[in-house]
């Protein structure tokens, strides 16, 4: 719609998960419109970004260092491992300031339409830390959809031959939600899920 680098830079922020060609015309002009933006440091942030980070070689995390601020963390309790998908569910369960174990982070989920396999994932890696015998109790934290099930149920088979407590996130009705929005699936799993009180 838009000459040249215009259209360049609308097209690369459109590549961005999340972000549709509306948005991305959005912030292109955001940019271009507000004098005080800081291009410079954004670029300096994105290619210091590229260079500094990694992932734990541990968990899988994102870091700087070899070892994540958790891994490194000796008040967690390492006979708990949570795993999840990616290293922003970490960041999302650690804001509940409800989990004090570790975390192990797949880098995706079984799918077979996106020729995911459990070889694509970082399960080998799991399956290392779980060998000493120190961990109790395995979360399984994928996503709750076709795909996190899929990854969920594939690693409680291949952790029963262990010693080692295979749990699932519970998952339900989201507080402030109306039960006559509730797909049937969700409403059966708060079914399931219901506790005493």
């Amino acid at each position: 719609m838009y000459d040249g680098i215009v259209q360049e830079l609308i097209d690369e922020f459109g590549r961005l998960p999340g972000i549709g060609p509306k948005s991305a015309q959005r912030i292109a002009f955001h940019i271009l419109q507000t004098p005080s933006f800081d291009v410079a440091r954004l670029s300096a942030l994105l290619t210091e970004v590229r260079e500094r980070v990694r992932f734990c070689e541990i968990c899988g995390n994102v870091s700087e260092q070899d070892r994540c601020a958790i891994c490194r963390d000796p008040r967690r309790n390492p006979e708990l491992i949570c795993v999840v998908e990616d290293a922003k569910d970490v960041a999302a369960i650690e804001r509940t300031r409800e989990f004090r174990g570790l975390y192990h982070v797949l880098g995706g989920a079984i799918s077979p339409i996106a020729g995911v396999g459990p070889d694509d994932l970082r399960i080998a890696q799991l399956m290392s830390r779980l060998a000493d015998g120190t961990v109790q109790e395995v979360i399984l934290a994928t996503n709750p959809n076709l795909e996190g099930e899929a990854t969920a149920s594939y690693l409680s088979r291949l952790l029963t031959s262990m010693q080692i407590t295979v749990s699932r996130l519970a998952s339900g009705l989201p507080v402030g939600g109306d039960l006559e929005y509730a797909d049937e699936v969700t409403l059966g799993r708060a079914f399931e899920g219901r506790r005493r009180v």
